[in-house]
């Protein structure tokens, strides 16, 4: 029932999203953030509360405390489908720009596709020549350093198998922190990662038990510093925390 739920809601969300949401901001460009922020915060809820009540699983909406404004970063571990709607529940007013992976563009996925052109999110292709990775870093640099709204990364760059804290993809990550001073929310989630990906979304949605935590909120106040250092300290706090979460007992 969650399955079948979530694909017909997000099949219609499509089409209201293509005839409605994209056309309204088009024609209304004055009230864009604000049509955006209510849109995206509508499809969060969609994908959480209904999918977790059918499904039998928890799904909790985590602290709603990133500011809707110029030069904040949100960084979450990478564990599932779920992702996305959490960090948009992060954020307490306005929208988050998730970086996104490229080829999310390439293909048909009902709202996601479209939404990372409507939303203007930073893309990167992992896959890209030497070249094309050049100029993808610097669309993100710029992106960074202009966007009005909070910026949002999963450093880890794809979804773990057991949900622990994986290497951090740092070269998009380093440009980010050059491109202006952040401040910068730190989040951990657990409990996903049953529901990586499809197959597992099907087949272990009931064995979810997640929780979505707050780990620190850090400055970042000199662009040109050596991003190394500041980035162990986020990993090392993401590490720690999800131990804790787990009651020090490795994968829950």
């Amino acid at each position: 029932m969650a399955l079948l739920f979530a694909s017909g809601a997000l099949l219609v969300a499509d089409l209201i999203q293509r005839l409605v949401i994209a056309p309204w901001v088009r024609l209304r460009p004055s009230a864009r953030d604000r049509v955006l922020s209510g849109w995206i915060k509508i499809m969060a809820w969609l994908v959480t509360r209904p999918v977790a009540f059918l499904g039998g699983c928890t799904i909790p909406r985590p602290e709603r405390i990133v500011p809707g404004r110029p030069g904040v970063l949100v960084i979450m571990n990478h564990q599932s489908l779920f992702d996305i709607p959490l960090v948009v529940q992060t954020v307490a007013g306005g929208y988050p720009r998730i970086v996104t992976r490229e080829r999310y563009t390439r293909r048909w996925i009902p709202v996601i596709s479209q939404m990372v052109r409507l939303y203007q999110y930073p893309v990167v292709d992992p896959t890209a020549n030497r070249d094309d990775m050049r100029v993808a870093l610097d669309d993100l640099e710029a992106a960074a350093a202009t966007t009005t709204m909070p910026l949002a990364v999963f450093p880890e760059g794809t979804r773990t198998r057991d949900g622990e804290i994986g290497r951090f993809k740092r070269g998009g990550l380093a440009r980010i922190l050059a491109a202006r001073p952040w401040t910068v929310y730190v989040y951990v989630t657990d409990g996903f990662w049953r529901a990586a990906k499809y197959k597992q979304f099907v087949r272990g949605l009931s064995q979810v038990d997640g929780r979505t935590e707050h780990v620190a909120t850090l400055e970042w106040t000199d662009p040109t510093a050596d991003p190394n250092p500041f980035l162990d300290h986020v990993r090392e706090l993401m590490v720690e925390r999800l131990e804790t979460m787990r009651g020090g007992a490795g994968v829950a």
